[in-house]
């Protein structure tokens, strides 16, 4: 350092405390690169050196493991500024500029209040006047470079992610009922309890075609579905629990189920919102399956096919009943035969169903009058429609449509089977941990009672959950349907005849109805 920078200390400002900012952007910097941090603190024997006796030499460092790239969560940052705006400070000790701050907005609002309060700002390489304009300049250029610096490392860090993802090699969180192999391939998770669980979602969501009606089908059978814990120590570990519409959405929305290897579903953007900070909020909004920019289909083993997984997303997106959005919305339980699938004649609106005195429907077009406060389109009674539509729709069944009937009910079958079968695993997943727990008990020295005593509350606290399980399933209707004979299937294509009555019994429930429709 040179004679000249000497001349811009001053008496009054060695007067004041010198402040010395140590930074590291990670904990993981902090514990593994020790000498940036001893380096940093060498400053104070700079300090020293300077003129400024120990007891006005202060350090802070609780920024340790804090980014720069914003003044946000810095509480040592915010106290330097503090103290510099007091006129407390007679100069800032610092490694570089990037210690101090990476961000413009930061660096320049500290270079401001540094030259107001005549402070000086002192890192390896010399000593500056906030307040000269030269000075001033150069430091105004390394806060520049030093943002820069964060963003080239962030756009080489993005690239490198980029190339690995197009390769098909990121690897990320699966789902459940997807692992990674010793090879580090994707493969199925080998518990079939976990397998078979997930099949069933996919199941019951093609027959139902609503994600509500799987979480009923598994809330009415008791039956729980696999989770994966992510906590420190037991990460990987399985956990069984009741199904939620969050997760079975989720399981339904992800193409990795589809055998697909997708990167980009979703993009994150900062905007500005109150009481969020200088430098916004995240928003996260989901990207539509056309526009994901990396797709790797037939990636790695999948539940379903690509064509099944993109007709599960047209179903999941005409489902939705949200205000101003054009869609069918999942079958519902009232009398409305046409209900989401009837439009308006003269506007061509989709148009709405309301009850009035119990079941009678009505079709309403009211999109004017809730929006622009004009007069309602029209509306309709549904029961004389509905009724021509019915009549319309027993018809056009013929003996020969029946088999298809008869197909579906061998598909409910087999998804009645799938249904006692998970049960059965079930089962057997708990009579596996109480034999296990047997064996513990038993491998122990019965006089050591320290070991034998928790073990042998274990094996009863096993024993007690498999009949709990017993008494659960004994209790839950037969869920098997016995397969169909020849008998059966005459007796099937013999109902054309009977398919009015058999339409109008008040035991068919308007759901069926309704998914016979088409709706």
């Amino acid at each position: 350092m040179n004679n000249a920078a000497h001349f811009k200390i001053s008496p009054p400002q060695l007067e004041r405390q010198a402040f010395i900012y140590i930074r590291q952007s990670t904990l993981v910097q902090v514990r593994d690169n020790t000498a940036s941090t001893t380096r940093q603190y060498q400053l104070i024997e700079r300090a020293h050196a300077l003129g400024w006796p120990a007891e006005r030499i202060t350090v802070i460092d609780q920024d340790q493991g804090h980014s720069g790239a914003s003044a946000r969560g810095r509480v040592g940052f915010e106290r330097l500024i503090a103290e510099v705006g007091l006129g407390r400070a007679g100069a800032v000790f610092s490694l570089e500029a990037s210690r101090l701050a990476r961000s413009c907005s930061d660096w320049y609002r500290l270079l401001e209040i540094c030259a107001l309060s005549d402070t000086l700002v002192i890192d390896e390489d010399g000593i500056y006047d906030p307040g000269q304009y030269n000075d001033r300049l150069l430091l105004g250029f390394r806060g520049t470079m030093s943002e820069a610096e964060l963003h080239w490392l962030r756009n080489r860090l993005l690239g490198g992610k980029q190339a690995t993802t197009e390769r098909g090699q990121l690897r990320f969180r699966l789902p459940i009922g997807l692992i990674y192999d010793a090879a580090g391939r994707i493969v199925l998770d080998p518990d079939e309890e976990v397998q078979h669980a997930i099949r069933l979602v996919f199941t019951l969501f093609d027959q139902h075609g609503s994600a509500l009606a799987v979480v009923k089908h598994f809330a009415a059978r008791r039956l729980d579905f696999p989770t994966r814990s992510q906590l420190r120590g037991e990460a990987g570990t399985v956990y069984w629990q009741p199904l939620s519409l969050k997760r079975t959405l989720a399981v339904l929305h992800s193409p990795f189920y589809a055998g697909a290897y997708v990167y980009g579903r979703t993009r994150t953007r900062l905007r500005p919102q109150p009481g969020a900070g200088p430098h916004g909020q995240h928003r996260t909004r989901v990207v539509p399956v056309a526009d994901w920019p990396i797709v790797h289909r037939e990636h790695h083993p999948g539940y379903l096919d690509w064509d099944q997984f993109l007709r599960n997303q047209r179903r999941l997106d005409d489902n939705r009943t949200v205000r101003d959005v054009d869609r069918r919305g999942a079958v519902r339980e009232g009398a409305a035969l046409l209900q989401g699938i009837v439009r308006c004649g003269r506007c061509g609106r989709r148009m709405h169903v309301r009850y009035v005195k119990g079941d009678a429907p009505y079709y309403t077009c009211n999109h004017l009058h809730q929006h622009w406060g004009g007069p309602t389109c029209q509306s309709i009674p549904g029961a004389a429609i509905d009724q021509r539509v019915a009549a319309a729709l027993l018809a056009a069944l013929t003996p020969a449509q029946l088999d298809i009937a008869l197909a579906a009910f061998e598909t409910w079958e087999a998804q009645a089977r799938q249904m006692d079968q998970q049960w059965q695993r079930r089962l057997e997943r708990a009579r596996y941990e109480a034999t296990l727990a047997q064996r513990r008990y038993l491998a122990v020295d019965p006089d050591h009672r320290l070991v034998a005593r928790n073990l042998e509350q274990d094996w009863n606290a096993r024993l007690a959950a498999v009949e709990q399980l017993e008494r659960e399933y004994a209790a839950l209707p037969t869920l098997a349907i016995p397969p169909l004979g020849d008998r059966e299937r005459a007796r099937i294509r013999a109902l054309a005849d009977d398919l009015p009555a058999l339409w109008q019994t008040p035991t068919t429930p308007w759901q069926e109805r309704k998914q016979v429709c088409g709706c």
